[in-house]
């Protein structure tokens, strides 16, 4: 669909040092919401993973057929819907609510199961506990006494100094996703595929220039604009840069955000629809040369300013590329090879942009 055309939802206030939640009336002083995903696996016995988008430290029960996640210092909030069912006759569903402040997941289990910290506390495993080996069948005995031999010594404990948590340059985000399409390019081509293709080979060529890069969608998978928003704020990049793709016009379209008129920051409270305010003028800088190394390759780029979500919610510089084919044939939008000048134009300007926006974090 047209970045012109993409619709507002209502506004909630993340993502800043200090943040307002409208919708649960919660203030969130140095935090931001943490949203998280739930998946079980394949493997016998199954494992529910549960990924969060910071660290978490829940209080946690177990009881009959239950274990119960109690969140009173992480500002969790629920997916999509209050239930969450999987495939699994072991692990089949799992519930989300609040209560006075608290929220609380539980997990509904068929066999007792334990939970276990992974990921700097940002994935949480909840499986069935080990099963004991079965024991070797002991040498036969023989009578009377014998010279005891010497104890073995018991291996050494290994212990692991836990992972730092990474820092990105940038977050690439592919629009659209799961069962929003997009736009229909042709017959067979839709646009969250295309924006994913692209999303892959920025990310390869940024990685490859040493800007470390996380994609927020890699693969089939759908996101709101504010789960796109609140996930982006949370990894604190120096760049947000999310993709389209476009069956009308030719190259890239290169676009930054018009906050709404009237509406402003107070201090350290950011308002999520103007919460881009303090970043907009390097913004456009990234835009403007983004656009110039683009037709230093022979690729047709301009730049546009419109009120884009999730631009305004983005509290670091944040662009959006709309890019278009070649010429009047939309399948050239599939070409690796047309993929691959635009993503090496962005990311070798990105390259160049590093330190003024690394200052700028």
């Amino acid at each position: 669909m047209p970045l012109s055309s993409l619709g507002t939802l209502l506004p909630r206030i993340l993502g800043g040092p200090i943040t307002f939640n409208q919708n649960s009336r919660r203030l969130l002083i140095g935090n931001v919401a943490v949203h998280f995903t739930a998946q079980v696996s394949k493997t016998a016995p199954p494992k529910l993973v549960i990924n969060f988008t910071a660290p978490v430290n829940p209080m946690i029960a177990t009881e009959p057929g239950k274990l119960r996640m109690v969140f009173t210092h992480e500002a969790v909030v629920a997916p999509g819907s209050q239930v969450l069912t999987f495939d699994s006759k072991i692990i089949p569903s799992a519930s989300f609510q609040e209560n006075n402040g608290a929220a609380e997941l539980v997990v509904a289990a068929s066999v007792p199961v334990i939970a276990s910290f992974s990921h700097d506390g940002r994935s949480i495993t909840i499986e069935p506990p080990p099963q004991p080996a079965t024991p070797a069948q002991p040498p036969p005995t023989t009578a009377g006494p014998t010279a005891a031999g010497p104890t073995p010594a018991s291996p050494p404990l290994v212990t692991t100094a836990p992972a730092a948590i990474r820092r990105y340059f940038a977050v690439v985000d592919p629009s659209h996703g799961g069962d929003e399409r997009g736009a229909s390019l042709t017959g067979q081509l839709a646009e969250k595929d295309i924006n994913l293709a692209f999303a892959h080979r920025l990310r390869q060529e940024l990685e490859t220039r040493g800007l470390s890069t996380l994609l927020l969608r890699d693969g089939d998978s759908s996101l709101s604009l504010d789960q796109r928003a609140s996930l982006t704020n949370s990894a604190h990049p120096a760049i947000y840069i999310c993709v389209h793709a476009a069956s009308q016009g030719t190259g890239v379209r290169v676009y930054t955000a018009l906050v709404p008129a009237g509406i402003e920051n107070r201090g350290p409270f950011l308002t999520w629809d103007a919460a881009q305010t303090a970043s907009q003028v390097l913004s456009r800088s990234a835009g403007a040369l983004l656009v110039t190394e683009l037709q230093n390759k022979q690729i047709p780029a301009r730049s546009l300013i419109a009120p884009l979500r999730p631009l305004n919610n983005i509290t670091t510089p944040a662009l959006a590329l709309e890019v278009a084919p070649p010429s009047d044939d939309a399948t050239q939008l599939n070409s690796p090879a047309y993929q691959q000048l635009i993503a090496g134009a962005i990311a070798a300007g990105l390259a160049d942009l590093r330190d003024q926006l690394e200052a700028g974090r």
